[in-house]
């Protein structure tokens, strides 16, 4: 499938130069005229179902697909009315209404209602269908008692259509963020009628999501999939704002190259590469000679590894820190990723809003020796096979080679790479068959608490098999905290029994390091990767450059 791939990338760019001998338009110029966005998209999406599908390739076309309840603001990250008009919160903190748009509508023109959303969120709460995102709907009432079986009958479940037009949503606690969780894709609704015309309510491996099939709520609706080629969306005309859309469509290639997708951005075959991180030796040569193309800003996400804490000798906490502290952070920011990115001391992101979480170790290979010699392994004799497992990316592969000799000069511990295409990597960390891999994290919502809860026990996005129930007792506090003083004591407290059991290796956290054509309007720089097609245009114009960023 790769080599298939590659031959259809390598066709692209060859036609491109065809192309241009010619005179003819490239894909950026024609997209103008026509108002179709051309993006390289990083990677071929594993799943187009909003409940199943994880990772930004698939949440970026799934946004133009879908849409929740609320929506955000492409530059202020302020929650927006999105498939609801608008919604109160009870005085008691803990019952959401929310009023639906009576002009919403599927696109294949059904009506939108409250039904759809309780429909919707029942089906990614059985265990059969196993969303990942399961736990994501834990802070709603009976949620997680339904999901772990405790409880069998969903009306029991935190969520009524009140009627046709009006979506109650009742809590287990007060959670302040929770509106922030409704753009999340795991939120978004799904047809009733085509999901069961193509499968069963928890069917996995549905054909709904195939082109001519899928039926969305989204901007956009699917015209074209072609694996490891390209997939195509539509305008769609059904769409309650679409007076307001201007493009007619996107065109998405899954480029994992970064070397490729440049190549791509200069020969004009596409308008954007959306990697999040393009190749890191063009980052330079694009500052010096293309500024207004280079976007660089810091990002709410953390970059680490995950360690699966279920076999030796990653069962020892001893060892998990003797690698953390024998990694030089400094030096991957500064001659290996080359983007401005701070070093990680914490898998959580310093928070835009002031949250920082404390530095507890690093950089410290006496320490490191220390204790990898009282988990047994002095000098790295005896230490067990070991392999560092990423997805296919240039990127990751430098930060795995880097770590690669950290490991050797300073343990005397030997691990190999081993590198998987992206849906193969996924399901390979899912099924805990890694010792080691890359990860990383970018916030669905803009609280700390969104990283520490990826390694809760009860989390699917738990990839390391490490459940401590003294951190989930810890983060059930932080949920229920009276006050912001005695919630950061405890988020505290939760990162010291992170630097004490090392599940993790925080590594840094990430910038977003993207080409944008100077026509690309609409599209703003902000800490979530959040940039919504439906307010996105192409414009000609070479004298006006970044004007979307300037308005």
């Amino acid at each position: 499938m790769p080599n298939i791939f590659h031959f259809s990338l390598l066709f692209l760019l060859s036609s491109a130069l065809l192309c241009c001998s010619k005179n003819t338009p490239t894909n950026a110029e024609r997209g103008i005229e026509e108002q179709i966005l051309y993006v390289a998209n990083a990677d071929e999406p594993r799943e187009l179902d909003p409940q199943l599908s994880t990772g930004t390739p698939e949440h970026q076309i799934s946004s133009a697909l879908f849409e929740g309840l609320l929506n955000r603001h492409p530059k202020t990250l302020a929650m927006t009315p999105g498939a609801a008009e608008r919604w109160t919160l009870a005085d008691d903190q803990l019952t959401y209404t929310f009023y639906l748009r009576k002009n919403g509508r599927w696109s294949n023109g059904d009506k939108i209602n409250a039904h759809d959303f309780v429909y919707s969120w029942h089906r990614s709460l059985l265990v059969r269908l196993g969303s990942e995102w399961a736990s994501m709907k834990y802070v709603i009432k009976n949620a997680e008692a339904f999901h772990r079986g405790d409880i069998d009958d969903f009306s029991q479940v935190g969520v009524k259509a009140v009627d046709d037009y009006t979506l109650s949503i009742t809590l287990e606690t007060p959670t302040h963020h929770f509106p922030q969780l409704l753009w999340h894709n795991s939120y978004f609704p799904v047809h009733q009628a085509t999901i069961e015309t193509f499968g069963a309510m928890d069917d996995r491996l549905s054909k709904w999501t195939l082109p001519g099939n899928l039926v969305g709520n989204g901007p956009f609706t699917l015209t074209r999939w072609e694996l490891n080629k390209v997939l195509e969306v539509k305008r769609n005309t059904h769409y309650w704002d679409n007076n307001a859309v201007k493009l007619n469509g996107i065109v998405f290639y899954p480029i994992a190259s970064q070397q490729s997708e440049v190549r791509a951005y200069r020969s004009g075959q596409i308008h954007l590469t959306y990697s999040p991180q393009m190749a890191i030796e063009k980052i330079a040569d694009y500052q010096k000679n293309d500024p207004d193309s280079l976007r660089i800003h810091n990002g709410y996400s953390s970059y680490f590894y995950e360690f699966n804490t279920t076999i030796e000798p990653f069962t020892d906490a001893r060892v998990r820190r003797a690698l953390a502290y024998a990694i030089d952070r400094d030096k991957i920011v500064k001659l290996v990723t080359k983007a401005g990115e701070p070093p990680a001391y914490s898998v959580v992101a310093p928070d835009p809003n002031g949250y920082q979480a404390e530095a507890l170790f690093g950089y410290d290979v006496a320490k490191a020796q220390q204790l990898l010699a009282e988990a047994g392994y002095p000098n790295g004799a005896g230490f067990p096979a070991a392999e560092i497992l990423y997805n296919t990316h240039d990127n990751h592969r430098k930060v795995a080679l880097a770590i690669q000799q950290m490991l050797r000069e300073n343990l005397n511990i030997e691990v190999q790479l081993l590198n998987q295409e992206w849906k193969v990597y996924l399901n390979t960390k899912l099924n805990l068959q890694h010792s080691i891999a890359r990860a990383g994290w970018r916030a669905d919502f803009l609280d700390p608490i969104n990283f520490f809860e990826l390694l809760a026990p009860n989390s699917g996005n738990n990839n390391t098999g490490w459940k401590n129930q003294a951190y989930g007792e810890v983060l059930n506090a932080i949920r229920t905290a009276k006050t912001e003083q005695e919630r950061q004591q405890l988020m505290a407290k939760a990162n010291e029994i992170l630097a004490e059991q090392m599940p993790v290796i925080p590594l840094y956290y990430m910038t977003d390091v993207n080409l944008v054509s100077p026509a690309v309007q609409g599209w703003y720089d902000n800490a979530m990767h959040f940039h919504p097609f439906n307010r996105v245009f192409l414009q000609d114009t070479a004298s006006t450059t970044r004007q979307n960023n300037k308005q």
